[in-house]
């Protein structure tokens, strides 16, 4: 993922792989997911370690990556040599000795998540599995972490978020810029490509795409059911840089049958989710999308990281949910292994509103006119739903006026979190409602319940 927005190479299109042409079974995988709503983005590696972005400082033409103020980059001069001599040896004090991925699932599972999507291995190239296909990886004796039990990080983790039921998403990131395939070693790197012409080294790109795939056939093989395999690095696509992904793709769901690919940014049949990076799409897409948002500034750790309230997210999942996306919120453990305090004490937060209202955001999907000032809208079955979202810190207010849809007449509105009704009347094209004091006071959003005019009866 790249932390600068300007640089964000998602566009909210829809994605040639999620339309009507797709086959059944994977049209009924792509529903599955889409009821999920809401999933946990981890980033993690050795790259913890230091107050730089996940991989991107290395490149050479990503300056944005290596602001003045980065305390390492300082460190060492402003030298981008010196720099990425010393990145790259971070694998070597890399012990994260706290690492629990059952407290990471008991977490997840608190704030109401139903997914984790795990960064297997960033741009860096550096594995967080136990890969025969390169030394840079987290099992290898360079690594202090190698020989502790829950080395294969990858293993563990999906293991930990399997046994409580939860989806597992597979990132993977297409380009690796430490193998001599992707930068060679016989010139410098330029920018996130190779700093090679393809064209003319078939050979050595050949061996690239060898690499990629007997790396994810080891995913694909040797870690349990997968669901989702989300490959980043969009600039890994024809005609320069093609890695075969018809042929990627049916290994990879010859072991994971029902497998769902996200091949992010490219377009075309295997992205069959669109991935909007730091932002949520103006109006629904018409297509299965999840929009990535980091839960701070930063998708990695970095102390004292400036997060965003509970509120603020809970107003994020009835936006998506509005829409018809997911929402996948971005957090990176501590290079112990730690999912900061203050991240944890926000998703519990968040957890405690969804266990009383989740109904109104886990398999919904969206409803015209989608919101009405400061209402969002979904519907599941014969039940729409009116999330409505106060401003700032303010409480719900005690009249709320709904504009675009209206109960069926005779019918009740109740407040999802009690299903106790309350009063409403028509008005406009819309209707009016009055909410207790009792129930709106600290609330981040309000939902109401109710069967609107063009329903059925259940």
């Amino acid at each position: 993922m790249a932390k600068k927005r300007g640089d964000i190479m998602d566009s909210a299109r829809p994605a040639e792989g999620s339309g009507a042409d797709q086959p059944e079974w994977l049209r009924k995988r792509l529903e599955w997911f889409m009821d999920l709503r809401f999933g946990l983005f981890l980033h993690w590696g050795p790259y913890s370690q230091w107050d730089c972005c996940e991989s991107w400082p290395l490149v050479p033409a990503d300056t944005w990556a290596r602001p003045d103020n980065l305390k390492c980059w300082t460190e060492r001069g402003k030298d981008l040599k010196r720099f990425s001599r010393d990145y790259w040896k971070l694998n070597r004090t890399f012990n994260p000795v706290q690492f629990n991925p059952d407290a990471w699932a008991d977490i997840a599972q608190a704030a109401g998540m139903r997914y984790i999507t795990f960064t297997t291995k960033h741009h860096d190239g550096f594995s967080m599995f136990d890969t025969a296909a390169t030394d840079y990886r987290i099992t290898h004796p360079d690594c202090p972490f190698h020989s502790n039990p829950r080395a294969n990080v990858v293993r563990e983790v999906f293991d930990a978020f399997r046994r409580k039921g939860m989806a597992i998403s597979c990132y993977f990131s297409k380009s690796d810029w430490n193998s001599p395939y992707y930068w060679s070693p016989d010139s410098p790197p330029v920018d996130r490509n190779p700093n090679y012409d393809t064209q003319k080294n078939p050979e050595r790109w050949a061996k690239f795409i060898a690499f990629v795939h007997r790396q994810i056939e080891e995913l694909m093989t040797g870690y349990g059911p997968i669901d989702v395999l989300w490959l980043d690095g969009g600039q890994v696509r024809p005609p320069l840089q093609d890695i075969r992904m018809a042929e990627l793709a049916a290994m990879a769901r010859s072991h994971q049958p029902g497998l769902m690919v996200a091949d992010r940014t490219v377009g075309g049949p295997y992205e069959n989710i669109i991935t909007p990076e730091q932002t949520i799409p103006d109006a629904p897409l018409g297509v299965p999308w999840e929009s990535c948002l980091t839960l701070g500034n930063s998708w990695k750790f970095v102390p004292n990281d400036a997060y965003k309230s509970p509120r603020e997210v809970v107003h994020m999942l009835a936006e998506t949910a509005a829409k018809g996306g997911n929402l996948l919120l971005g957090i990176g453990p501590d290079p112990q292994g730690i999912i900061p305090p203050e991240a944890e004490k926000r998703f519990r937060e968040i957890g405690k509103w969804l266990r009383t209202n989740g109904e109104a955001i886990y398999g919904t999907r969206p409803v015209p006119p989608y919101q009405s000032g400061p209402v969002r809208f979904t519907q599941k079955g014969p039940h729409t739903y009116a999330i409505v979202l106060p401003s700032g810190t303010d409480d719900v207010p005690a009249r709320v006026v709904i504009a675009g849809l209206r109960p069926r007449p005779g019918t009740a509105v109740e407040l999802l979190k009690t299903s106790s009704s309350v009063a409403w009347r028509a008005e406009g094209d819309g209707f009016a409602v009055d909410i207790p004091r009792s129930a709106a006071a600290g609330e981040h959003a309000c939902v109401l319940r109710f069967q609107r005019t063009e329903d059925k009866k259940a």
